[in-house]
């Protein structure tokens, strides 16, 4: 197989990778493993929970890759099947676990400690409002805010219809709006 020196599109890469050239794998993973983590991070609260389903829905990808049909639709494949396998786990452990917050994702503290503290605080609500939400609520706001999916992409994801979606995150956008409002 030809090396991969200059960067290929995420589609010819998953159609390499279809082929056998575990190389071209690794990009598409080294591509979408922070977004994939970020999504199960912001979904489970657990930094443990998200690694283990970015690797679980990774392996499952390229497992099932001569199934897909259309190279082009890989992310959203990986997004619904992260966003599933978040939902399953979090139906399965009710009650909500411990929120852990992930402190490289947090502000920088160039403020000072006053501003870093606050920054620690919102961030602390923020999670806890997420925390908050119905998982179908949160998984369509962190969907369409976090990772910037559309409704319909959203919709086909975790299988509604996009007016339902719509209406998950204007709940989600009116709970987390009061809970944040002390922060504005």
């Amino acid at each position: 197989m030809p090396a991969l020196d200059t960067p290929l599109d995420t589609a010819t890469l998953v159609a390499r990778a279809r082929d056998g050239d575990a190389r071209a794998y690794e990009e598409v993973v080294r591509r979408y493993q922070a977004p994939i983590y970020r999504l199960g991070l912001r979904m489970l609260s657990s930094t443990v929970d998200a690694e283990d389903v970015a690797q679980e829905v990774f392996l499952t990808a390229w497992r099932r890759l001569p199934r897909l049909r259309d190279d082009a639709a890989f992310a959203g494949w990986l997004y619904r099947a992260t966003t599933n396998r978040c939902l399953n786990l979090i139906r399965a452990r009710r009650p909500v676990a411990d929120v852990e917050l992930d402190t490289r994702e947090s502000p920088s503290a160039d403020g000072g400690p006053e501003q870093a503290a606050e920054a620690g605080a919102r961030l602390s609500a923020l999670v806890s409002a997420l925390g908050a939400l119905t998982p179908e609520q949160r998984a369509c706001w962190l969907l369409r805010e976090i990772h910037g999916r559309s409704y319909d992409e959203i919709a086909r994801t975790i299988g509604t219809t996009a007016t339902t979606v719509r209406g998950r995150i204007a709940r989600a956008r009116a709970v987390l709006a009061e809970v944040m409002s002390p922060w504005r």
